[in-house]
């Protein structure tokens, strides 16, 4: 039976529909009266029980009610923030020991993981201090020591860090929970490997394809929390929770562990990650922007926009929708008008790879 919440309004007609019409119950007597003062006494505990029924209710809850809802039930975990990884490039003659620090012009610290000496030249690889997206920083912005290390003359990223992700979202929480719910894991099921793959922090989404090189063999396809193309590093680490190749042995031409059920895998699958490959939509228009907005504001607002709409398909659609790219720049804070569209060249839908992903190229506006 459901909850039905009942105003003050309510509660106190339903006291005196209950009362007998031999009686005066015009507003003001003390027949009246009575019912409207038990009904705010009772309206106070209606509001109770609606926040008791709210708690039971999965699209009601954030925050840590939803996480302890979805542990409980389905002994589903939230994903912890990840910390961005980084290598750094270092010039000198020095010894870097695990816990060194170093940190971007902003302020934003990171730490070797690793020890590793350093003669005339090498890398170190190192992590950032507070995980998160803060933690992805451009290249050649981790240029500086809070401590000064013996012998190091330089220090850079040549390339920019990755994989620091938000905690995982309420949103994806509860739809990882639906799917617990609506579509059960079990026995090695094409949901169980799912399951497996994003439980993995820093796994947006993933595609199983079955069979996919004979017998027993199993491909997952995966992207990352921001619906990009996963690093390997995600991709190692998903290959190791779910089936770790272990070490190669080259005379016996196999992994010692891979298809041993060492992961989450059944024994006997041979479950092989990768990452999906990133299919770039490149966007053309003419567009007529508001009076305020300078065109370079529209093409920085359009992209978003853009980035947004293919974010929002990654893995459940399998094109790029002419329409809806057109929708996207219409819709766009600063867009009066636009004309002229085109996405890669045409003026069509994009077809999406089974193993594809679409992600933003250029937007080129005119």
């Amino acid at each position: 039976m459901s909850f039905e919440y009942k105003t003050k309004e309510q509660l106190r007609q339903d006291m005196l529909d209950n009362i007998s019409n031999d009686y005066e119950k015009s507003k003001g007597n003390l027949t009246y009266d009575i019912p409207a003062a038990a009904a705010i006494v009772l309206n106070k505990i209606y509001d109770e029980l609606q926040k008791l029924n709210d708690k039971v209710d999965v699209d009601k809850l954030n925050g840590t009610e939803l996480t302890k809802y979805v542990r409980q039930r389905k002994g589903i975990k939230r994903k912890e923030a990840t910390k961005a990884k980084a290598v750094l490039d270092i010039v000198g003659n020095a010894t870097i020991n695990i816990g060194d620090l170093f940190e971007t012009q902003a302020g934003t610290q990171f730490y070797a993981t690793e020890i590793v000496i350093i003669e005339g030249a090498g890398t170190v690889n190192v992590e950032a201090v507070i995980p998160g997206t803060n933690g992805n920083v451009g290249a050649n912005t981790i240029t500086l020591m809070p401590v000064t290390l013996q012998g190091v003359v330089s220090l850079t990223n040549t390339q920019a860090s990755y994989d620091g992700f938000a905690e995982e979202s309420d949103e994806s929480l509860r739809e990882r929970y639906y799917e617990a719910i609506q579509r059960p894991a079990t026995s090695g099921n094409i949901y169980h490997y799912m399951g497996w793959a994003k439980e993995v922090a820093g796994v947006g989404d993933a595609k199983i394809l079955s069979l996919w090189n004979g017998d027993n063999t199993v491909k997952i396809v995966i992207i990352n929390s921001d619906k990009q193309p996963a690093s390997s590093t995600l991709v190692d680490t998903v290959q190791e929770y779910i089936d770790p190749k272990g070490e190669y042995i080259e005379a016996e031409d196999r992994w010692t562990l891979w298809g041993t059920g060492s992961g989450q895998a059944p024994i006997g699958a041979y479950c092989t990650i990768s990452s999906a490959t990133g299919l770039n939509i490149n966007v053309t228009a003419d567009v007529q922007e508001e009076e305020g907005y300078t065109l370079e504001e529209v093409k920085t607002n359009i992209e978003n926009s853009i980035y947004g709409y293919l974010k929002e398909i990654a893995f459940k659609q399998n094109y790029v929708s002419y329409a809806l790219i057109g929708s996207a720049i219409i819709n766009t804070e600063g867009v009066a008008d636009y004309q002229n569209l085109l996405i890669n060249g045409v003026a069509t839908n994009i077809s999406i790879g089974v193993e594809q992903v679409a992600i933003l190229g250029t937007v080129t506006i005119t």
